[in-house]
């Protein structure tokens, strides 16, 4: 039961980066699946230029103002 500094400093750093590994799994997940949801909308069919005139736009409006305007 009595561990050692080094032994449980080093179980601490091993715990943190199974968890830093673990929040990249996530953010991978979320990212694949933000990205399904922009092919699902038929986005990733558009030509280049029209695509990056619309996210330009986007940008440009900013998401709560794009939302509000769609929904209106």
């Amino acid at each position: 039961m009595a561990r050692t500094l080094e032994q449980e400093r080093a179980a601490i750093e091993e715990e943190a980066r199974k968890l830093e590994e673990r929040r990249q799994r996530l953010e991978e997940r979320a990212r694949e699946q933000a990205i399904q949801a922009v092919d699902k909308a038929g986005l990733l069919k558009l030509d280049t230029k029209r695509l990056s005139g619309l996210l330009g736009r986007i940008r440009t409006l900013g998401i709560d103002e794009v939302e509000k305007r769609l929904t209106a």
